[in-house]
C-alpha cells in the first residue's frame, strides 16, 4: 500500500501520505526519528516500485472533497525515489489538489532532485543543524553527505524552486537547543530564506533512547533568536483530528498501516477501535503481540511489533 489516510497533519491539514520507496530507506538516521532506526542508509536514487502502480494506488484510496494535499513524505527519505517527479506532475496533472513533499533536505545538492520538486506546490524540508559536530550527532547522515554539501543543496533549491518552503527544525534536549546551536541554525536558515519555519519538538517515541523536548524555555528562547521573518510557528503539540478510513477492510490491517508510518497514540487507536466491527480490537492485538505500547512522556503509544529500536520497548519513559 503506497497511498494511505487522509491523515491530521498539524502543516497540511488533511494529507493524502504516499511513499514511494521502502521502509526506512535513507539518507539520514535521525536521533528522533519516529519510525525507528534506519534499515538502508543510502544516497542512490532508485525507481524502487513501479511508478504506474503507486500511481494507480493514490486514484484506488483519492476523494477530492476529503483531501487538502496530496503528501509525498515516504517512510525514509522520498527523494531517494528517482520518479519522484514524474509522479508529482502526474497527480498534478490528474487531480486538481497541491502536492507537498516531506523531505530531509538532504540530497539537494543533486541536480535531478531539486528539477523533480520543481512542479510541487509545497516543499517541507528539515534544517536541525548550523554545524557539521550537530548535523551529525543529530541527523547520523550517510557518509558521503556533509553539513556544507547539504545546506548549499538547500539554498540553490531556494534559487530555483518557484513554490513555497516550509522549513521544519527539531529541536532536542541537550544537543540543538543552546544558544550556540539556535544561532548557528538561524544563520543557516537567513542562507535558504524560507517562506515559513516550523519548531518543532519530539512528540512520539524516538529511534534513540534518552532523546527529549527540550525545557519550554529552550523554545521561547529559539523563536527570540530566529525572529520573526519570516514568522517561526509552533509544533510542539500533538496532533489531532480524523484518519482517512475507508480504504481499509478490517481493524488490524488499518491500525498496523497507520502505526507503521505515523505512530499512534493510544486514544486515537481506541477512537479508530470503536468505528469497526468484528472481534478483533486494540486488546486482542496487545495481548497476541502484534502492537506493543510504549509510553513517552507520559503518553501512551502503539506501535507494530516489528519495528525496529535498539532500546526496550517500555524504555522510553
Amino acid at each position: 500500500m503506497y497511498a494511505y489516510g487522509p491523515v491530521p497533519s498539524r502543516r497540511l491539514g488533511r494529507s493524502l501520505g504516499v511513499s514511494p520507496i521502502p521502509r526506512k530507506t535513507c539518507s539520514y538516521n535521525c536521533i528522533y526519528c519516529q519510525l525507528g532506526q534506519t534499515n538502508k542508509l543510502q544516497v542512490k536514487r532508485e525507481s524502487f516500485y513501479p511508478k504506474e502502480d503507486i500511481l494507480s494506488d493514490i486514484e484506488k484510496v483519492m476523494n477530492p472533497a476529503n483531501v487538502d494535499y496530496i503528501t509525498f513524505v515516504g517512510d525514509g527519505e522520498p527523494t531517494l525515489c528517482k520518479d519522484l517527479g514524474w509522479l508529482i506532475k502526474s497527480c498534478k496533472q490528474q487531480w486538481q489538489i497541491p502536492v507537498a513533499v516531506i523531505t530531509n533536505g538532504s540530497l539537494f545538492f543533486m541536480e535531478d532532485v531539486r528539477q523533480d520538486l520543481k512542479s510541487s506546490d509545497v516543499v517541507l524540508p528539515t534544517l536541525d543543524a548550523g554545524s557539521e559536530e550537530v548535523y551529525r550527532t543529530l541527523n547520523r547522515p550517510h557518509a558521503s553527505i556533509g553539513f556544507e554539501e547539504m545546506l548549499q543543496g538547500q539554498v540553490d533549491f531556494r534559487k530555483e524552486y518557484p513554490g513555497k518552503i516550509w522549513l521544519e527544525v527539531m529541536l532536542v534536549k541537550g544537543v540543538n537547543d543552546s544558544d550556540e546551536s539556535l544561532v548557528e541554525i538561524k544563520n543557516a536558515i537567513e542562507q535558504v530564506k524560507p517562506d515559513r519555519i516550523y519548531i518543532s519538538v519530539p512528540i512520539r517515541p524516538p529511534a534513540k533512547p534518552g532523546v527529549r523536548p527540550p525545557e519550554p524555555g529552550r523554545i521561547i528562547r529559539a523563536h527570540e533568536i530566529f525572529g520573526t521573518t519570516p514568522d517561526a510557528l509552533d509544533l510542539t503539540d500533538r496532533e489531532s483530528g480524523e484518519f482517512g478510513l475507508d480504504n481499509f477492510p478490517d481493524l488490524r490491517t488499518t491500525i498496523i498501516e497507520i502505526c507503521s508510518r505515523h505512530p499512534l497514540r493510544e486514544d486515537q487507536a481506541r477512537d479508530i477501535d470503536t468505528r469497526f466491527s468484528g472481534a478483533e480490537s486494540i486488546d486482542t492485538m496487545l495481548s497476541d503481540g502484534s502492537l506493543v505500547r510504549v509510553e513517552y512522556q507520559n503518553v501512551s503509544y502503539l506501535l507494530p511489533a516489528n519495528f525496529i529500536r535498539k532500546t526496550k520497548q517500555n524504555n522510553l519513559r
